[in-house]
């Protein structure tokens, strides 16, 4: 079980790392409203694939 004090150190790690991650996730943000044309093959044909995948290994497990 994680203690009190690790707790508490494991929050400020968490807040500072969005902080400092704030203005790169800011900036990504503002160039993809900014865009033209989204390509959502591009994220789908990924997505499936490992969809696929996961649903292959649960059916080989159940064998």
């Amino acid at each position: 079980m994680i203690s009190t004090w690790e707790q508490v150190l494991l929050g400020i790690a968490a807040l500072a790392l969005v902080l400092f991650c704030r203005p790169g996730i800011k900036a990504t943000l503002e160039r993809s409203r900014q865009a033209e044309q989204r390509d959502w093959k591009a994220v789908l044909i990924p997505v499936g694939m490992v969809v696929l995948f996961v649903v292959l290994l649960i059916v080989m497990s159940k064998s």
